[in-house]
């Protein structure tokens, strides 16, 4: 077939022919400048050749000049439609402004054309990968394996195509055949092993073991696979799930490697039978075999407390006599995190009420001794003081907030310069409801020892929780680097979400929602950073055969949303959105300066002062001032300038329930078993009038929670929505609707039936009381009503707690009910510990001068370590 005939506005004399083929090399090899002359050089005589001029164009891109660079790539691109290099260069533009799915249709244009170009197949298969489009990339990777089938790389990404596609026995095969035609591997090849693990790996996942099994043992003899630890992992595993006895061997040489790991020990007890009460006391004296046969491994100590059995005041309790020691050598060692090791046995009360006893008992035995014991001098008073702190978490954690304060200065009095009791009181007191308290323990806490970053941080963490956010800033900003524009702006590059959350969470607290909903909105741009970070590794994880990890990786991107850091983000922001939607109101009330706070202007002010510093430094680097500093920025575009300081713009929203359904999007696959992400999902439907989502959004929350005080408020509130709307919904979702409503609750039941009887269910529970009381606001009841009925949750039956009475006191203030105030009072007096019920001028009064109590204020790698 004759080559096609090329377009007369693109063909070149010869001279000018080599003179674009220079440019190409130049720009491959980053000359960028003497690229940029020779495609000058072409546009003098040839000024509409649309190749030349995106390639000058991608050439100012990389320079810097971005803007400029754009307008020559897309008016090369409407010079020359047909052209595969104008369609490549564009999709490279857009690829580097992160916009995958233009560039990949860019690419598809320029495949049109070339169609068997490798590097337009090759970017093309990235992106495919990277928008999970996974049928078009088995066929691109096909095609880079029929085009270049001796290169090793294109066997191995097919074969990684269509395990992504869901086919791994394709994948198996392809990795077949590509290892069939193998020769002369050498030795200790790391690539060739990498390769026979991940086939290994398939085989597993498409069930056959044995296949398996027989590879990694023949390709184990020969030393083909060079990871020892992996053949182990491996053949442990496929021995078990084949019921062959030599798992046993196997499970327990890995042991030997590893004594502490967990799974091993898993491994070893899963392939006996499946774990029963049968068989709970065999698995038992194989981890005491395992212990007795080695004596430092902690692994098997701490799971043979999951399996024995406590019987209170029996004999034989198998479970004190093997918590005892567990704890007693917790205990003497000093371990600040015992308690956290065996929490999760609290599940059990008889385990828990085991655990109280043991260690009670040791703390009166320790109290009570005067003459310490030969050999055990050193090891008394301290084993007497982590006693002290383990009971003070056993007792907070049990909600006996009183009791675990007292031990806590019990243990202060023995041992005032431990950081760790003054941070676990904070911690107290944060549960107890004091969080100026907290955050003034973990300011004492800090001044033991100003340069350690952990104290430091947990007591910015602390400051924020209770409003002071620029004294957070000034103890974070020891840790920052000192020419960032403020502390926070240096933590959000560091991608740091427990900052990004404190702080939105306070200022959400202040109700300064424009500056929280700035920060939520950070945490969404950390998100998706980390899912463009993905995007090299397409290339460089196949270039360097780690096909594994490679997997895994993927794998873990596409759950990414579910970190509860995004799902408590995208809940929050999402509630800011719906209450923008409610009430517009709020932006221009919220975003005025006159409502801000000092501190807050304060903190404006700071902001757009660091905005300008950051434009300063820009220019100086720009390529007006220095040609020679950014002769290669690379294609992403510049950081954004920050125009919206102080949040007032995304209040400002023309369309806030958009953006909160976009927030909202990754939770119905990601985190499912939400109950709060279902409910929020609803709330942004329903305003929408999407009803089928709004509906089954309900249903899965009820099929969580059937009983969740807030899935009750939604309904009624869906039924009335419904039932008052002007019109019912359009055919054909109209009957589908009515029905899921009447479903989720008969026509025949009243609102004020439903919500009675979900209060006879739960008459303890104050969010019950809270929502039987907000679906009798919904129904127009007079205020007196829901007021005397919130008022009912200081009866003696009902078991109120701090966080209830607090949701309690914003639904009042939001009601605009008089009685907030003696509602706040009565819980000031009934949690005698918090501080949250006082009234704004007691608050003020709690508050603390915290650069003065910090003895130090200065650079923290200049204090001396306090002691």
């Amino acid at each position: 077939m004759p080559p096609a005939a090329i377009p007369a506005k693109r063909a070149l004399p010869s001279k000018e022919g080599s003179l674009f083929k220079e440019v190409l090399n130049l720009y491959e090899t980053r000359q960028l400048k003497k690229g940029l002359k020779t495609a000058d050089q072409i546009l003098k005589k040839f000024p509409e050749h649309g190749e030349t001029l995106c390639m000058k164009g991608l050439i100012l891109t990389h320079m810097g000049r971005r803007e400029e660079g754009l307008e020559f790539v897309k008016k090369g691109i409407r010079l020359d439609l047909t052209s595969h290099i104008c369609w490549h260069v564009f999709g490279l533009i857009q690829k580097g402004e992160k916009n995958y799915e233009e560039a990949l249709k860019s690419y598809g244009q320029a495949l049109r054309f070339d169609k068997e170009n490798l590097n337009i197949l090759r970017d093309a298969a990235h992106l495919q990968t990277q928008l999970r489009t996974f049928d078009a990339l088995v066929e691109t990777r096909h095609t880079l394996l029929r085009i270049r089938p001796t290169v090793r790389q294109n066997w191995v990404a097919l074969a990684v195509a269509y395990h992504l596609n869901g086919e791994p026995t394709d994948a198996c095969r392809v990795l077949a055949q590509y290892e069939a035609t193998l020769k002369n591997v050498p030795d200790y090849d790391v690539e060739h092993s990498e390769v026979l693990l991940y086939h290994v790996r398939l085989l597993e996942e498409t069930g056959a073991l044995a296949d398996a099994l027989a590879l990694l043992d023949d390709s184990a003899k020969s030393r083909a696979i060079v990871d020892r630890i992996a053949i182990m992992e491996f053949r442990a595993r496929l021995l078990s799930k084949l019921g062959q006895d030599d798992a046993v061997h196997t499970w327990q040489a890995l042991i030997e490697q590893n004594p502490d790991s967990h799974d091993y020990y898993r491994g070893f007890l899963s392939h006996r039978d499946a774990l029963t009460d049968e068989n709970r006391g065999q698995a038992l004296q194989i981890l005491k075999d395992f212990t007795s046969q080695i004596p430092k491994a902690g692994a098997p100590r701490r799971l043979a407390l999951n399996l024995a059995h406590a019987h209170r005041g029996t004999e034989g309790d198998e479970f004190k006599e093997l918590a005892e020691p567990y704890l007693l050598a917790g205990l003497e060692k000093g371990i600040p995190s015992l308690f956290a090791d065996i929490k999760s046995l609290y599940r059990d009360s008889a385990k828990r009420q085991t655990i109280e006893d043991l260690v009670e008992a040791l703390r009166e035995k320790l109290a009570a001794t005067t003459a310490v014991p030969s050999g055990a001098a050193d090891a008394e008073p301290t084993t007497y003081l982590w006693t002290l702190y383990f009971l003070a978490q056993h007792y907070s954690y049990l909600s006996q907030h009183t009791r675990a304060l007292e031990l806590l200065e019990t243990a202060l009095a023995h041992t005032p310069t431990l950081p760790e009791l003054l941070m676990f009181k904070g911690r107290v007191l944060k549960r107890s409801g004091d969080p100026h308290g907290a955050a003034r323990c973990l300011d004492e806490a800090r001044v033991l020892d100003l340069q350690d970053r952990f104290l430091n941080t947990k007591c910015a963490k602390y400051r924020l929780r209770v409003g002071m956010i620029d004294e957070a800033s000034e103890i974070l900003g020891l840790f920052t680097k000192k020419d960032a524009p403020s502390p926070g702006a240096d933590l959000e590059d560091m991608q740091s979400l427990l900052y990004l959350t404190e702080e939105a969470d306070a200022y959400l607290r202040k109700g300064n929602l424009g500056m929280a909903l700035k920060r939520y909105t950070a945490i969404q741009k950390v998100f998706d950073e980390l899912e463009d970070d993905q995007f090299d590794f397409h290339g460089y994880s196949l270039r360097k055969f780690t096909l594994n990890v490679y997997i895994d990786l993927v794998k873990w991107e596409d759950r990414l949303r579910s970190h509860p850091a995004y799902v408590h983000a995208a809940i929050t922001a999402s509630q800011i959105y719906v209450r923008l939607h409610d009430d517009p109101s709020i932006a221009s009330r919220v975003g005025s300066s006159a409502n801000l706070t000092g501190a807050e202007k304060k903190a404006k002010k700071k902001a757009k002062k660091a905005e300008k510093k950051v434009q300063g430094e820009s220019q100086k680097g720009s390529p007006a001032a220095t040609s020679n500093a950014n002769e290669d920025k690379g294609l992403e575009p510049p950081a954004a300038k920050d125009d919206d300081p102080d949040g007032a713009k995304l209040l400002q929203s023309p369309d806030p329930l958009e953006k909160a359904a976009r927030w909202l999007a990754p939770l119905s696959t990601l985190a499912k078993p939400s109950v709060d992400g279902w409910i929020a999902t609803y709330d942004v439907a329903v305003r929408r009038r999407k009803y089928l989502q709004a509906v089954r959004a309900l249903n899965a929350a009820r099929a969580l929670d059937g009983e969740h005080p807030e899935l009750h408020v939604r309904i009624a509130h869906l039924r009335r929505t419904i039932s008052s709307a002007p019109q019912p919904p359009p055919a054909p979702i109209g009957p589908v609707v009515t029905a899921a409503v009447s479903e989720l609750l008969p026509e025949g039941v009243s609102l004020e039936h439903f919500s009675s009887q979900y209060l006879q269910r739960h008459p303890a529970n104050p969010l019950a009381i809270l929502a039987s009381a907000r679906i009798s606001h919904l129904l127009q009841a007079p205020r007196e009503e829901v007021e005397s009925a919130l008022f009912g949750v200081f009866n003696p039956e009902v078991q109120l707690d701090i966080r209830g009475a607090l949701r309690i006191s914003e639904f009042l203030d939001e009601i605009g009910s008089p009685r907030a105030d003696e509602f706040r009072s009565a819980c000031d007096a009934r949690f005698e510990l918090s501080t949250v019920f006082k009234s704004p001028a007691e608050k003020t009064a709690l508050r603390w001068n915290a650069a003065e109590s910090a003895a130090v204020t200065g650079d923290a790698d200049k204090v001396e370590v306090v002691g």
